[in-house]
This record gives C-alpha cells, structure tokens and sequence, in this order.
C-alpha cells in the first residue's frame, strides 16, 4: 500500500480532484459538442468533422496502449485532441488546415517530451516513492495539464492554447528531471536547501530542462508565426506560469490547502491568461 505524502489531506485532495475533473470534463464535452451541433443545425455536412475525430482516437488509443494514461485519462485526452483538431474550423483568425497542423503537432510534442520524462530515471524516482503510477496519469491528471488547452482551444485564444500546452510541458519535464538528477532543491520563496520532489522546490538541471521543452512546444505550436514576438512572449507566459506553479507548490499547497492537480490546472491557466493579454 502506497504511503500518503502530499501536506494536503487525502480526502481533500480527492474532492478537489473529483470537483475539477468533472466542472472542467463537462464544459470541454460541451466545447467538443458545440461545433457538430452548430453545423448539423445549419444543415451543413458533418464529414469535415471525420478527421478529427479519427485523429483523436487514435491519439487516445495510443496513450491508452503505452499506459500512459488511464482509460477515464484517455477518454478526457480525447475530448482536448479533438477540441484542438476542429476548433480551428470555426476560427476566423487562422487558415484551419495551417492552426489545426501546428496545435496537433504541438500536442504530440507535449506527449513524446512529458512521456519520455516520466520514463527517465523511473528506477530512482520509485525508489524514493517519487514515480508516477505504472496505470499511467489520471482523468483529474490529464484535466489539470491539459484542460485549460483545450477549453482556450474551444474559445479560439489560440496563443493562450500553446501557452498551455507549454507550461505543462515544463512542469512535467521540469519535476521529473530533478526528481530523477537527484539534486537538493531550493524552496522558490526562501531559498531554503529542501529534497527534490519538495512541493514548491526547484532545481537547476529541472528548470533548464523545463524551459527548454516550453520552448520546443512553443516552436512547434506557432510554427506560422515569426519568431518575434510571438513565440517569445507566448515562451515567456509557460515560463511565468511554471514559475507560478513553483510558487503555490511552496505556499498554499505545502499547507495542506490546494492539492497537485488544482495547482497544475491554475498554472496553465495563469500561462494561457497572461499569452492571451500579451
């Protein structure tokens, strides 16, 4: 039986995971539903919608095979893949064959980089009950990394969208690569010497490495646009939001008050607000 270790206390940290998993799986089945409605009420044709929908299963499946993710976790990846496949048809800003490609494009590299992270130095992290589950990541999980991209998605903030997409990409990376280093962390706030895998702590080779996947989701999601400024401010808002997960990992969730997933959700959501504003 696995040893409780979060500050937060389990049957809290369950309810705010429920509670999150279900307000935000409900509205992204919504965004998803939105667009075939819209058109079938039109009396336009629905086949356009047939690609994405092939291409979010498949997606699912393959999480699902590499057990990546849960079941319940792979249906909810389903629900974001195919938000970030057909939202760019009812976008009036972006060509829909050019923003479907890179968002697509943008979410397979978030998936390679965060699996392969998962997957370095896995002996280490179990040993120091650091790993996560071999069943692969949860619905509520999937929801708080992945959420916030496919509901900006949904609404057509398609820098906010990256944004997201590339601050989770820099959490994961980030606290699996120094979790897995091994390296003391410093508290974010104090600079106080703490272990890694330390709510709120950060190392030096974790950061790096995080910044750097930010940056390669980033590249990869606004491939269309120049380098400046858009893909530099959208790289600087994933960066400001693992910074602000950093922060509520030393603050509100070290005391007990916000669990792992609220957190991650608030940072992709403060990354995806601050690309949208800028």
């Amino acid at each position: 039986m696995q040893v409780w270790r979060k500050a937060i206390p389990e049957g809290r940290d369950r309810v705010q995971a429920r509670a999150l998993t279900w307000v935000v799986g409900l509205l992204l089945l919504a965004g998803a539903l939105a667009l075939p409605l819209g058109t079938a009420r039109l009396g336009l044709p629905l086949w356009p919608l047939g690609r994405p929908l092939l291409l979010s299963v498949g997606f699912a499946a393959v999480v699902l095979l590499l057990r990546a993710a849960t079941p319940a976790a792979s249906a909810i990846g389903l629900l974001i893949c195919f938000l970030l496949a057909e939202a760019p048809a009812a976008w009036s800003r972006y060509a829909k064959d050019t923003a479907e490609h890179w968002l697509l494009a943008a979410l397979a590299a978030l998936f390679v980089l965060t699996f392969a992270a998962t997957k370095y130095g896995r002996g280490k992290k179990e040993a120091r009950g650091l790993s996560e589950s071999r069943r692969g990541r949860s619905a509520s999980q999937i929801v708080a990394n992945l959420g916030i991209a496919g509901l900006f998605a949904a609404v057509g903030w398609y820098e906010g969208c990256v944004a997201a997409l590339a601050e989770a990409a820099a959490d994961t990376v980030s606290s699996e690569i120094g979790q897995a280093t091994g390296h003391r962390a410093r508290l974010v706030t104090t600079g106080q010497i703490v272990p890694s895998g330390t709510d709120g702590g950060v190392t030096t080779a974790g950061t790096v490495a995080g910044l750097a996947a930010a940056a390669i989701v980033v590249a990869i999601g606004s491939g269309h646009h120049a380098l400046w400024p858009t893909q530099v401010v959208t790289w600087m808002a994933a960066g400001a939001g693992l910074y602000f997960d950093s922060l509520l990992g030393a603050t509100v969730e070290r005391r007990g008050w916000m669990g792992n997933d609220l957190v991650n959700f608030s940072s992709t959501l403060c990354a995806a607000v601050l690309a949208s504003i800028f």
